[in-house]
């Protein structure tokens, strides 16, 4: 059981021009080509979520293997993603007795993360425009009292 090889692949997408870089490591375990197509689909799934207008732009870093070698219970699966999309990197870390949960519940938390960063660009863009529409109100009622 060594270490699997590297593998990255350029997604292209039928429906419109989308291309995203998926770069997929194994560590301690062979990189079977059912776990490779299990990592690429959850990993697509989650672009659905990024608000993003380069697509290219998209990158994800996995990581998928064994923890250590001498659990007495069993083994451990780790799985690892970082993704960098417009400057910003999200990273996740889970670790579970089974590979396939372990991947399932990185890609469920990694959602999470990405649905609290668009909720908090959303919330300092509504700041931005209240300040500004209270400047905007400010001006004109002074306008209106020279007049």
């Amino acid at each position: 059981m060594g270490r699997g090889p590297d593998r990255s692949v350029e997604i292209i997408s039928v429906n419109k021009l989308v291309s995203m870089q998926i770069n997929i490591k194994a560590t301690a375990i062979e990189l079977t080509p059912a776990i490779y197509n299990y990592v690429m689909a959850k990993m697509t799934s989650c672009k659905k979520f990024l608000n993003v207008e380069d697509e290219e732009a998209i990158k994800f870093n996995v990581e998928v293997g064994k923890t250590t070698r001498h659990h007495k219970e069993g083994d451990l699966f780790r799985a690892e993603v970082n993704l960098n999309f417009n400057g910003q990197i999200l990273r996740v870390e889970k670790t579970e007795e089974d590979l396939y949960a372990a991947i399932d519940v990185a890609k469920d938390e990694l959602i999470e993360q990405i649905n609290n960063f668009n909720k908090k660009k959303n919330t300092l863009f509504k700041r931005g425009a209240r300040a500004l529409k209270s400047v905007l109100k400010g001006i004109s009622r002074g306008w209106r009292r020279q007049g």
